[in-house]
């Protein structure tokens, strides 16, 4: 199938299903779905905590055991299956490469320039960081190397790194929006793993003017940058899409630690515990939630809601029993992970959809696009990459 048409195809799909995952649990404690597909509904309330668990963190199995709750989704998981791109063998590396880099950063950037074929033209690394990738990349294909970075203290290091790694590194400090910045692109090929949001995207919306050669583009934090709603990048994009979806697309949690997952659980039910206790007090309404410093988040309960009744206006009676609340956030937050399990079947065709968008708009610039993954999940959720070459 070509991009085109899974795209269309797959954006039909979400529209017709957007009663189902658009209304986030968090803010709608039940969401219409619930009284429309009784069923549904009733079978994720009864999973079994170990049930729950294992599927949060097994999306293929999670999403084998709700299809035959919830049957669209059979078409809407066979347009999100796509083939790994072909790779090429990479000598091992280079005793000159930076081996302080992370050990899951350094797979992903072995993979992504395993899978990003070679051309003669130099490299532009977009937003670089300390240079890994550039570094890498430069050293196997033999070309030189533009690495561009806003952070000035890591392209000090990356300068430093480079010259101990004997390699042609050029590290440019600038705003990767800038136009300057875009202007940059013409002739090289572009490399970009992981830039987020409005940084990978700025790319594409350049890409009929820029002149680059080829782009490599793993996207990432589709959130970043959108503003309220996305702007989609071509025409044939129907698809709304608000901050609270493209968040969506990239909550998988495959790579957290466990103690990041039982942190993360806490803190879910200490806003949840929170929101009760408003409700409690002024009525249960959706009102927004904004996001809480992380120091916070490092106390108890009460000192907690002590400081959001401050931040919300909230006016505390002198008494709360605060054991009680605290019971509550955890109940609801059980609550909530069962109906989000329906929600999360959809964040991979969210997040397919979104790269198919970039897709869609290079092969309207004129470039010549493969789209597939680049590695397994495990090592990253955000595994898509788009290759842009020219046309043929």
């Amino acid at each position: 199938m070509n991009h085109r048409s899974r795209f269309c195809e797959l954006q039909t799909l979400l529209e017709t299903l957007g009663d189902v995952w658009r209304p986030a649990p968090f803010h709608v404690r039940k969401p219409e779905w619930c009284d429309q597909r009784p069923g549904l509904a009733a079978a994720v309330r009864a999973l079994s905590d170990s049930e729950l668990e294992g599927f949060r963190y097994d999306p293929s199995g999670a999403a084998a055991w709700l299809t035959s709750h919830l049957p669209e989704l059979t078409a809407l998981n066979a347009l999100c299956e796509l083939p790994a791109l072909p790779t090429r063998t990479l000598p091992p590396a280079d005793a000159r490469l930076d081996w302080t880099v992370p050990g899951r950063k350094r797979e992903q950037i072995e993979a992504f320039v395993a899978h990003s074929p070679k051309h003669d033209k130099p490299l532009l690394e977009w937003c670089s960081g300390k240079g890994h990738l550039g570094r890498h990349a430069s050293l196997h294909d033999q070309v030189p190397v533009t690495s561009l970075e806003l952070d000035p203290v890591l392209c000090e290091q990356a300068e430093m790194l480079a010259a101990r790694a004997g390699i042609r590194q050029v590290v440019v400090c600038e705003d990767a929006l800038s136009a300057t910045a875009q202007s940059r692109v013409h002739d090289h090929t572009v490399l970009a793993l992981h830039a987020c949001g409005e940084l990978h995207r700025s790319l594409v919306r350049n890409a009929p003017r820029g002149g680059a050669h080829a782009y490599r583009i793993a996207p990432c934090c589709y959130h970043r940058g959108a503003g309220d709603f996305y702007q989609p990048l071509n025409p044939l994009a129907s698809l709304s899409l608000d901050n609270r979806a493209l968040r969506l697309a990239v909550t998988e949690l495959v790579t957290a630690p466990g103690r990041d997952r039982r942190r993360l659980a806490r803190d879910q039910a200490w806003k949840l515990g929170f929101i009760a206790l408003r409700n409690a007090l002024e009525g249960e309404i959706e009102r927004s939630f904004k996001p809480v410093p992380p120091d916070w988040l490092r106390g108890d309960f009460q000192d907690f809601c002590t400081r959001l009744a401050c931040r919300e206006g909230l006016s505390l009676p002198p008494s709360v029993n605060w054991h009680q609340w605290e019971n509550e956030g955890l109940r609801r937050r059980d609550e909530m992970a069962r109906l989000e399990l329906v929600r999360h079947a959809f964040r991979r065709p969210l997040e397919v959809w979104l790269a198919l968008d970039i897709a869609v708009a290079l092969e309207q610039a004129g470039y010549s696009v493969r789209m597939g993954t680049f590695c397994e999940r495990a090592l990253t959720p955000r595994n898509l990459m788009v290759l842009a070459d020219p046309a043929v």
